[in-house]
């Protein structure tokens, strides 16, 4: 949107630029875009904050070795986001793993562990996302930023740097994986 008949500037500009100023536009941009696709990454209000702050901390550290391929940041920002919720999955998982490494084997199931493993919406969506994490890569690429992230198709095989028919092609098999793994989910687990 034009101020005073002109033009703000593009975020390759900005992100060219680097100073302060210029990469707090770019936060003000684009953050609401990365919360979201950390969330969905997630399924956590908290992780999806941190992961956010993460993301943009890490953009403006390395902002200067880093150059943008296409005039949107997104890609970039929901590469960064992704690989941090990547990095902090794997760290949990072999904290749980630890833990119950550690457990004594005379624990008695707490009624309060039972009411927090009931599915909700937040359940739900980190199924979804342990499923899309088992994809193999092209498919995994094309559902994190076009499902998760909503990023267009021809701006994930830019990004991607593949054709958009591969992309498409990726998405449906992504989609025909999902809804394969959604039928095999028991009734009772998926209530």
């Amino acid at each position: 949107m034009a101020v005073d008949g002109v033009d703000p500037p593009g975020d390759a500009e900005l992100w060219r630029r680097g100073d302060r100023e210029s990469f707090g536009l770019l936060f003000e941009r684009h953050v609401e875009a990365v919360w979201n696709y950390s969330y969905r990454l997630t399924g956590s209000w908290e992780q999806a904050q941190d992961i956010t702050s993460a993301t943009f901390l890490t953009a403006w550290r390395t902002r200067a070795d880093t150059a943008l391929v296409r005039e949107s940041a997104l890609p970039i920002l929901y590469t960064m986001a992704g690989n941090l919720a990547r990095t902090r999955h794997r760290g949990r998982a072999r904290r749980t793993r630890l833990l119950r490494k550690l457990a004594a084997p005379t624990d008695v199931p707490d009624h309060a562990d039972a009411v927090v493993h009931r599915l909700d919406d937040r359940e739900r969506l980190r199924r979804v996302v342990e499923e899309i994490r088992r994809l193999p890569r092209g498919q995994r690429q094309a559902a994190e930023l076009c499902l998760l992230g909503e990023l267009p198709v021809p701006e994930a095989a830019r990004h991607l740097g593949v054709s958009e028919v591969t992309v498409r092609s990726n998405l449906s098999r992504a989609r025909a994986r999902l809804r394969g793994s959604a039928e095999d989910t028991p009734v009772e687990d998926a209530q």
